[in-house]
């Protein structure tokens, strides 16, 4: 309770305590906006994390060697992750569910074992130390990208583009009887979300002064799924929600820290049982009930 107590009577002690869990959550909610993306798009897809390690490591890189400031590293990590979800796009979006889980989810894998841990210029799986981090002045950044992708999403999903990742989501052969090119539709989803997490790695890398290959592992690509599948895949601020709530979790439950993972099982199955749609609804927080209790009669 003492994490309530202090942010309601003393926001400021609370900022300056808690920059780095404020940083994190930030950075999980573009992850979460990212995996979104593709979500709504019908495609379940586990290489966010992946995404996130080039985008981390090459403004890192830029930064160290070529001394370039973090606008630049970003924009190009989010560029040569977008380069990447093409290259790998082609053959593994011709498949469908667990199948394109797996494949995406080997890709993170293979550029962990592959380059992160055994290239020189990425360290060898020693980390890399950014002594350009500033967790102070990289709060700010990561929150207004939060905003604004978060917006910019919501407008796409209620464009032309949204409505035909919909439509896919439901039903891949309705359709492209319909006229939608969905191979381009999937592409164009697996592209922008690698885009977005690319971005999200290169603000993460910031904030800390040692890049650590062991951040990029599976359980944080799972972490990223278990954000929407909380917060809600129908509505893109479902995501944030997720993601926000359970970065905040372990800070929340500190008293409880020796039943803390006990608890975030719990949690998510109670979400899974009560709430499989999430969190948030298009219609705002949405009040928990089972699909079986019956719904009040006026």
């Amino acid at each position: 309770m003492d994490f309530f107590v202090q942010l309601f009577t003393d926001p400021a002690s609370f900022y300056s305590g808690h920059e780095l869990l404020i940083a994190q959550m930030g950075v999980n909610s573009l992850l979460a906006i990212s995996i979104f993306v593709t979500l709504y798009a019908g495609q379940l897809t586990l290489a966010q994390v992946g995404f996130m390690a080039i985008g981390a490591y090459t403004s890192v890189i830029l930064n160290i060697d070529a001394r370039l400031p973090l606008a630049v590293g970003a924009v190009a990590g989010s560029l040569l992750a977008a380069v990447a979800a093409l290259i790998i796009g082609l053959p593994v979006l011709r498949l469908r569910g667990i199948f394109l889980a797996i494949a995406t989810l080997g890709f993170g894998e293979a550029f962990r074992f592959g380059v992160l841990l055994n290239l020189p210029i990425t360290g060898e799986g020693q980390g890399l130390t950014n002594t350009g981090a500033d967790i102070e002045g990289g709060i700010v950044p990561v929150w207004i990208s939060v905003v604004i992708l978060t917006y910019l999403i919501f407008c796409l999903t209620r464009s032309r583009t949204g409505r035909a990742w919909a439509a896919m989501r439901e039903d891949e052969a309705a359709a492209a009887s319909q006229g939608i090119n969905v191979v381009a539709m999937k592409m164009a989803a697996f592209l922008l979300g690698a885009l977005i997490a690319g971005y999200a790695g290169a603000l993460d890398a910031h904030l800390s002064f040692f890049v650590d290959p062991t951040e990029y592992a599976t359980p944080r690509a799972v972490g990223v799924l278990i954000f929407a599948v909380v917060g809600g895949t129908g509505f893109v601020l479902g995501p944030v929600v997720g993601a926000i709530f359970l970065t905040a979790l372990p800070e929340i439950l500190r008293f409880a820290a020796d039943y803390r993972d006990a608890v975030n099982g719990l949690i998510l199955l109670l979400i899974i049982i009560f709430r499989p749609q999430g969190l948030v609804s298009r219609g705002g927080l949405a009040i928990i009930r089972p699909r079986w209790w019956p719904l009040a009669r006026s």
